[in-house]
């Protein structure tokens, strides 16, 4: 056990912690929603963190054993060690300040003990005398949100990208199924079931394009602003050095923001990021709609593809397999489309020149993105890969629906096919076998109408047509 001590008295902390009094106050002060700050944002916390010591030696105001042990020490907690010396509740009071204090403590205790020193011994190296040297809470929390998201928004941005393949994989592998349209669930012109994935690689597609672009609206940071955005109380040889550490550290490429007062100040840039995901999210809460929608039933329903089988789907019914995936999916896609709104509520509530709820807005934007990278890795391999298309039950279908209607009208006028349809329906027979009958049209030149390379044509030609006899012709 050890003692540390702050302006509001000591406080014993847990044999072998790495934090201190300020960590300490934090968690009993904040015993909320049981989840801890993100990893992630304390992974780019421990990169902020290396960098001000990087440029803090670099300005003469950190002697090189000192800053070469934070930096070591910062390594070690964006390697993922240490977790557990970050217990501060993810939604906290002070605008992230609990965080930024828990960083510093675990910072300065580890390098600490890298130089061969006891944790506490803040005369030789101090949480906040050389670990926080030079900065804010606020500008190295949005600085620190910034790098967390940009480094899973290259994770999402590869997630989607193998969801997109494998839509796409599906769209040339039903190709050749010609499947019924429907619009407002009812059945209206034929298609290819290809035709259909397609459309989802493609909403996947503009996802990914729009998570590419996002990124560029979080690269510049307010590091070196301090508290309001005007670098008051830091040198500025400091502040001209310290994003470009950054930038070096991580590989990303983020920079000092050109209005620091801005950058610190406003959010706006993360509910734009948290829109994107919020489009995303719904083109993935269509696609598992749809999905169990195609392969409802199976026997009873619409039954056109086969989800793959994960787990038994009822404690009563044998035999019954659920949708687990798509419904999956769709949670996390409900999940993401609330989190927008709350993003969207703190970034307008924020007052003046700091944001008080910052802490909540990276809560759930992290966690927007985190869902999202999983729910499409899931997605992708194991719903997606493994569906089949039931090219009987498509055909099916096909001949039972009014799609070869639509095909005639070209050729033979509303009216006229409308006046057929109720001649078949009364006769008690299909449309194809109806126009056969009557001369109109063999079956095997109505069956080459539905063929799936007539379905992939923009349009009709006239030739298509030729086998058709006008009534009364």
């Amino acid at each position: 056990m050890r003692q540390d001590t702050d302006a509001l008295g000591a406080t014993t902390l847990p044999e072998g912690s790495l934090y201190g009094v300020h960590t300490a106050r934090a968690v009993a002060n904040f015993p909320i929603s049981g989840q801890p700050v993100a990893p992630e944002l304390i992974a780019a916390f421990a990169w902020v963190k290396a960098a001000c010591a990087l440029a803090n030696q670099d300005a003469g105001h950190l002697d090189a054993p000192r800053a070469s042990a934070i930096v070591a020490a910062c390594r070690e907690i964006a390697a993922g060690r240490h977790a557990e010396q970050f217990p501060v509740d993810a939604l906290q009071g002070g605008a992230g300040t609990s965080t930024n204090m828990n960083v510093n403590e675990v910072v300065a205790n580890r390098a600490l003990q890298l130089m061969g020193r006891q944790p506490g011994d803040y005369a030789f190296l101090s949480p906040l005398g050389h670990v926080n040297l030079h900065q804010s809470t606020n500008d190295t929390y949005p600085t620190a949100l910034r790098v967390a998201a940009l480094t899973l928004l290259k994770d999402l941005e590869t997630a989607a990208s193998r969801l997109q393949d494998a839509l796409q994989a599906k769209e040339a592998a039903f190709a050749h199924v010609v499947k019924v349209g429907r619009t407002e669930l009812m059945d209206a012109v034929p298609m290819t079931l290809g035709m259909t994935f397609g459309a989802f690689a493609e909403a996947v597609a503009r996802d990914r394009w729009r998570i590419f672009k996002c990124r560029e609206r979080i690269k510049q940071v307010p590091l070196g602003g301090t508290a309001v955005g005007t670098g008051l109380g830091a040198p500025r040889a400091f502040i001209f050095k310290a994003a470009e550490h950054l930038r070096h550290l991580t590989g990303l490429p983020v920079s000092r923001a050109e209005n620091l007062v801005d950058a610190t100040a406003n959010a706006d840039c993360f509910v734009e990021v948290s829109g994107i995901l919020s489009a995303f999210a719904a083109n993935l809460l269509k696609i598992a709609s749809d999905l169990r929608l195609l392969a409802s039933g199976p026997h009873t329903g619409l039954g056109e593809i086969r989800l793959p089988a994960l787990q038994a789907g009822s404690s009563i019914m044998p035999g019954k397999v659920n949708p687990v995936i798509p419904e999956c999916v769709g949670q996390v896609a409900l999940t993401v489309m609330g989190n927008h709104q709350t993003v969207t509520l703190t970034a307008g509530l924020g007052q003046l020149e700091i944001n008080q709820y910052l802490p909540l807005l990276s809560h759930k934007l992290l966690e927007s993105i985190r869902l999202l990278r999983d729910a499409s890795t899931l997605f992708a391999d194991k719903c997606v890969a493994g569906i089949e298309a039931d090219e009987t039950r498509c055909r099916e279908l096909v001949d039972k629906s009014q799609a070869l209607a639509t095909v005639l009208v070209p050729a033979l006028g509303y009216e006229t096919v409308a006046r057929l349809m109720d001649e078949a329906r009364a006769a008690g027979r299909s449309l194809a076998a109806h126009l056969d009958a009557v001369g109109l049209l063999p079956q095997a030149e109505a069956a080459e109408l539905m063929m799936p390379k007539r379905m992939r044509k923009l349009g009709f030609e006239e030739e298509d047509y030729k086998s058709l006899r006008r009534p009364g012709a």
